[in-house]
């Protein structure tokens, strides 16, 4: 591959996102195919539609469980394990809570706090009920849902990666809406360029731009939906314990890692850790790095061994890792 070979764009609106697919040859027949693999993908594991896998589970809460195909199974079952650990802020029953916050949708606005209550009694992930043998999932309590929104783009995104490699793609991208994977990368460079918004700014504002090379970077920030009320921000992403918005000193969290679907979890995990502890908790995932940008302008790296960094925006500086 030359630096003057040319860049092809395909693009498609799916599961609620710009899908962008990048390719170093013009090919139209591969784009269709990895579009129609997504959209397959979309469907096993949505909560709009009625006739999804993850919806059955749902619509049969507290009165029988419902047998899955093996990847829909998986993938919940590795959502319940995140979702047990240790002060997570990973929940895969938090569906009832998102649904009422309605954060980003129209009518959105604080709930009364005996609703949250109320809610927050069947968004417990230990009543998840898996059984390996008969491949089925039971929601012990009416009433309980179960989001894969906050890993199913991750997933994807790792399932599009593979057909790629399967069809001897060497240089791609692919982006779902925020998850962007990574093929090899531009040659007389450190890799794919991948911009690091700006939070709370315009869409094409920048804090900086992130290199890789055959890796996937994710980042989940509090300015993607939110809305304002009474001068304070209500942001998207909810505390499992609380049932309100996280408050910390973060913007956002990147995640550079091999599978997308790590990254879709750990964004969301350390940002309730927050800087100091979220690092610490990557101190033993070489494979895993984080970039938190915080309120007080800082970008922090937790390491840096799988990317390089240009930081654009002089508002921001790049600060060290605080000590704990």
């Amino acid at each position: 591959m030359s630096v003057e070979q040319r860049v092809y764009h395909y693009s498609a609106v799916m599961m609620g996102s710009p899908i962008l697919l990048t390719l170093f040859e013009n090919n139209e027949s591969l784009a269709r195919d990895v579009f129609r693999l997504i959209k397959q993908q979309e469907n096993l594991f949505t909560v709009n539609r009625a006739h999804s896998e993850v919806m059955s589970v749902n619509q049969a809460a507290g009165v029988h469980p419902v047998v899955l195909s093996a990847p829909v199974f998986s993938l919940i079952c590795q959502a319940k394990a995140v979702s047990l650990l240790a002060n997570s802020c990973f929940n895969l029953t938090i569906g009832p809570l998102v649904k009422r916050w309605k954060i980003g949708f129209q009518g959105d606005r604080v709930p009364p706090a005996d609703e949250i209550a109320t809610l927050l009694a069947i968004t417990d992930p230990r009543q998840v009920v898996v059984d390996v043998d008969t491949q089925s999932v039971f929601l012990t309590q009416p009433g309980m849902e179960i989001d894969l929104g906050a890993i199913a783009k991750g997933y994807i995104a790792d399932r599009v990666r593979d057909y790629l490699r399967q069809q001897q793609v060497e240089n791609a991208l692919i982006n779902l809406g925020g998850n962007v994977h990574t093929l090899g990368g531009v040659q007389a460079s450190n890799g794919w360029a991948i911009g690091l918004k700006k939070p709370f700014a315009a869409a094409d504002a920048l804090v900086g731009v992130i290199e890789v090379r055959d890796k996937s970077v994710v980042t989940s920030g509090i300015y993607e939906r939110y809305f304002m009320q009474q001068g304070r921000c209500y942001h998207h992403i909810l505390d499992p314990k609380t049932g309100y918005p996280l408050d910390n000193e973060l913007l956002s969290v990147t995640i550079i890692s091999d599978r997308s679907l790590d990254g879709d979890i750990y964004t969301t995990l350390l940002y309730g850790m927050g800087v100091v502890q979220g690092s610490a908790y990557l101190a033993d995932k070489p494979d895993i790095e984080a970039i938190f940008v915080t309120r007080d302008r800082e970008v922090i790296f937790s390491s840096q061994r799988q990317f390089a960094f240009q930081l654009l925006d002089t508002d921001y500086r790049l600060s060290p890792l605080p000590q704990a």
